[in-house]
């Protein structure tokens, strides 16, 4: 081979002499070209393609870092009150909005049938029974500002939590886990020593004793309790006097006029105590000062609202946790004068188209604020619909739990399937349906983890996380068993087999309605959980709940072949769930429960009847109704 170099060409010579010759023709080359290019273009749509898959893998990060958690509870809601659970005559279209642009939990069940519990249980994400929350006695929720129990400063909320992970916090609305522990200003169950920076509501609960003309919720119990002990007491002091006068024993007139004092003392607090009901218990809170003694319903709703709006609008650089713990609608029912009378089911219908208006009203302002992608808001009720409650001119005053029977109260499933609507767009499903069981303690771990917090390593916590539910990314729950308490009493256990679609429930315990007939306790305005209030079943009551959830036919040995089989398995998961259990003081105790006059808070003095408007409205919220 001989190489030939001229200027800047370089020739080969000799070596094509000993090579094939190779002969290609055009629309071969153009072929080959049109397959390089298809291939250059195909390798830029996956480089496109790659990039995008990245870009949503940081928007995802970015939505899913430390989120904004907005959640919001009614106070005895039923399920069967909302359009997106069926309901055709109350117009929710704020609430309904949440369950079209997310997920609509069909089985969410609250921990307790009454407010105090239910509210301990989803802020810790445990049964009430651990944190002493749960009674043993026939009163289950606190009735006074001034009681000395509470939500012990030993437990853990999903506030404590998210502060500590830099979230601003607040509580907007009803608390009802107690105040003071010792003194009037110790405020050692007080929202702000659960972890909120921000509080503005009752301490309380909104009794129909807050709004004049609204009848008492204590005066057939006080009737009741106090007609036998001052026969009594009558009785013995007119004996004594009789059997001094005739000379049979002689009793000391300073035993008597003793007997006499104390006996005069106590019916003269007792009459002090509730005359002045309104304005010992009926007070509206900013963290720890009384702003109005007693409360004003006027515009109540907007000013609970407002508050909620700006404390958006203060956080919209932070990550920020708001629970919006409505007033409505437990009684007494109010609504502001652009909802009264515009629905279809009087004054309860006012009150549930006004809250969904103040959903409305946070939604609007996350839009606002470019806020919705980066919030999770959730949407629930404390328990079910308070079936007994009719007014003195005998409008009903409560709500509607659907095909569901009884209501708050009760361990049936009206008392404790609840609304359970979650949304985060962009994150969780829309217009999704869950039909497994779910719990309100879930709250706890979901939005916890969400926060990149711990959970607490030296307790059980009962709740499971939700987001992989929400995502889709399993189809089964974690709650195999639910257990159901009444007070302190275990009323039932929910059981759903991992390799079956039947829901069984166990009921060992059931109220005595009264009527026999009705759908609750009328006689008594709830239902209690022992003694004579109950009956005891032997065997325990059954029911599948995918094929019967209105409880109505209780399954038997002769209809249920596995009978036996599913009562074997619920004692064992009782027995392991009993051992779980520790001794707590018990904070609903009689002692916990009664009115103390050392803890009662008043903004001015007793002498002034507690009176003082400090609320500063301001301008509201501009309101539309319908």
């Amino acid at each position: 081979m001989k190489r030939a170099v001229s200027g800047s060409q370089v020739h080969v010579t000799g070596l094509c002499t000993h090579l094939p010759v190779i002969s290609v023709q055009p629309s071969c080359l153009k072929t080959r070209g049109k397959k390089l290019k298809q291939f250059r273009a195909a390798r830029k749509k996956m480089r496109l393609l790659l990039f995008l898959i990245i870009c949503q893998c940081a928007i995802n990060s970015v939505k899913t870092h430390d989120p904004n958690v907005i959640l919001l509870m009614a106070d005895d809601l039923g399920i069967g009150d909302l359009g997106c659970y069926g309901n055709r005559t109350l117009r929710t279209s704020n609430i309904d909005r949440l369950a079209e642009e997310g997920v609509t939990l069909t089985q969410h069940i609250a921990a307790s049938p009454l407010c105090t519990p239910s509210r301990a249980a989803f802020l810790t994400g445990r049964y009430p029974i651990r944190s002493g929350m749960a009674a043993f006695s026939r009163v289950g929720v606190f009735l006074f500002s001034a009681s000395s129990g509470g939500l012990p400063s030993e437990e853990i909320t999903f506030s404590k939590l998210l502060k500590q992970r830099g979230y601003a916090t607040a509580l907007i609305g009803k608390w009802h886990l107690g105040m003071n522990c010792e003194s009037s200003n110790d405020f050692c169950h007080h929202p702000l020593s659960h972890g909120f920076d921000y509080f503005y509501g009752l301490t309380v609960t909104n009794f129909r004793d807050c709004k004049p003309g609204q009848g008492s919720v204590f005066l057939k119990g006080v009737q009741k309790s106090l007609v036998i002990p001052i026969q009594i007491a009558g009785i013995t002091l007119v004996s004594l006097a009789i059997v001094q006068y005739i000379g049979l024993l002689k009793v000391p007139f300073q035993v008597l006029g003793y007997c006499l004092l104390i006996t005069a003392i106590s019916l003269a607090v007792l009459i002090f105590f509730f005359y002045h009901f309104r304005h010992l218990n009926c007070f509206l809170m900013r963290d720890h000062q009384i702003i109005q003694q007693p409360l004003s319903y006027e515009n109540l709703t907007q000013r609970l609202t407002k508050e909620a709006v700006q404390f958006i609008g203060r956080n919209t650089d932070t990550p920020f946790l708001l629970f919006l713990s409505y007033l409505h609608v437990h009684t007494a029912l109010y609504a502001s004068k652009n909802f009264r009378g515009k629905s279809k089911h009087g004054l309860y219908g006012d009150a549930v188209e006004e809250m969904d208006w103040s959903v409305g009203q946070v939604l609007d302002v996350l839009e606002k604020y470019n806020l919705s992608d980066k919030t999770l808001v959730y949407f629930t009720s404390d328990q079910g619909a308070h079936v007994e409650e009719i007014s003195s001119s005998g409008e009903v005053h409560g709500g509607y739990n659907g095909i569901y029977k009884g209501g708050k109260s009760m361990n049936w499933e009206g008392g404790i399937r609840v609304p359970g609507l979650l949304r985060w767009p962009g994150v969780i499903q829309a217009g999704a349906y869950i039909d497994e069981p779910t719990s309100n303690m879930d709250i706890f771990p979901t939005v916890v983890k969400l926060a990149e917090a711990q959970l607490p390593s030296d307790r059980i916590i009962d709740g499971h996380d939700l987001m992989p539910l929400l995502q889709g990314k399993v189809i089964r729950s974690k709650h195999e068993f639910l257990f159901h308490y009444c007070n302190a009493y275990l009323n039932a256990v929910r059981w759903h087999p991992g390799n079956s679609e039947s829901v069984w429930k166990v009921v060992f315990f059931t109220p005595n309605f009264s009527p026999e007939d009705s759908n609750g306790c009328y006689d008594s305005h709830v239902c209690f959980c022992h003694g004579g209030f109950i009956t005891q079943h032997d065997p325990p009551l059954l029911f599948d709940l995918s094929r019967d959830p209105e409880e109505k036919v209780p399954l038997t040995p002769e209809t249920e072949s596995r009978f036996y089989e599913i009562l074997r398995v619920v004692h064992l998961a009782v027995d392991n769930h009993t051992r779980s259990l520790h001794p707590v003081p018990d904070q609903l105790s009689w002692d916990n429960l009664l009115w103390k006059p050392w803890l009662q808070v008043c903004c001015s003095s007793l002498f002034q009847s507690c009176y003082c408007d400090y609320d500063s409205e301001g301008r509201l919220l501009e309101v539309r109704s319908g």
